[in-house]
């Protein structure tokens, strides 16, 4: 089954970090949060990837076409002009990277990428989010709702702490603010039928959480699979500083793959 990311958006909440480079290719502990995407995907198995590039897509291509060198062991004899490989590390990936233009909306992205699923189910994601989602699960999940799309639903905290103020200015309690029921909100790690694209046009400004999703929902076409652990996109500075220090302290919950060593 294969594994589509949109990994084509500016990353304007990021501009720091996205001046030069994608905002997937922003890294969590030296590594990009795409390559953390992915792992999470290889962990149980999908190793086919299809990156839906846009902006700076060529930072993407060549992060990919460098990999094998990027974390080898080389040795480069530049008067004989060779090079030579000590010890490799590299992924069981196949990854297909379409550049879809810069400023294609999310849905007009995933519909050109049709030609490359064809008449298959797949898997959908965001490249700026990371989870300890369990992919088999929300597969399951969706094989069952027999619908055309599941996507995996998340709660988040406020980002902001709740407090308790006396009259005379005290503040007598803080507390960050509760997940509840009610806060249920899109977290990517979609289940996907190729009749999906039906749902979604030609054009570029087609915004996948816009009418597609709508149009789902309205025919009773959109499952959820609620997830209750870990959950967190990437779409501040404060979100990088956060999931980098998980990251170097050793206290990842989407690191699945790091768990059995």
């Amino acid at each position: 089954m294969k594994v589509v990311i949109l990994a084509g958006g500016f990353g304007t909440r990021l501009s720091e970090e996205t001046e030069l480079k994608p905002k997937p290719m922003v890294e969590i502990g030296g590594k990009p949060i795409l390559w953390h995407i992915m792992k999470i995907y290889s962990y149980y198995g999908f190793n086919d990837f299809i990156i839906l590039t846009g902006y700076k897509s060529h930072v993407i291509k060549d992060y990919f076409i460098n990999y094998y060198t990027r974390y080898s062991d080389i040795t480069v004899d530049m008067v004989e002009n060779s090079v030579e490989i000590h010890k490799t590390r590299q992924e069981p990936w196949k990854v297909t990277m379409l550049y879809t233009g810069e400023k294609a909306m999310t849905g007009s992205r995933i519909k050109k990428a049709q030609s490359h699923i064809g008449n298959e189910r797949f898997l959908l994601t965001y490249g700026d989010g990371v989870a300890d989602v369990n992919i088999p699960e929300t597969i399951k999940s969706h094989i069952e709702s027999k619908k055309v799309m599941t996507m995996t639903a998340v709660q988040m905290a406020g980002r902001f702490g709740a407090l308790v103020i006396k009259e005379n200015g005290m503040i007598t309690s803080f507390m960050e603010k509760p997940k509840g029921e009610e806060s249920w909100i899109n977290g990517g790690f979609f289940v996907c039928e190729p009749e999906l694209f039906n749902y979604i046009g030609d054009e570029d400004d087609i915004i996948f959480e816009k009418k597609p999703l709508e149009s789902l929902a309205k025919d009773n076409e959109l499952n959820a699979y609620k997830h209750y652990g870990f959950w967190q996109p990437m779409d501040t500075l404060r979100d990088k500083r956060e999931l980098t220090d998980m990251w170097l302290n050793g206290r990842a919950p989407w690191a699945i793959w790091n768990k059995e060593n």
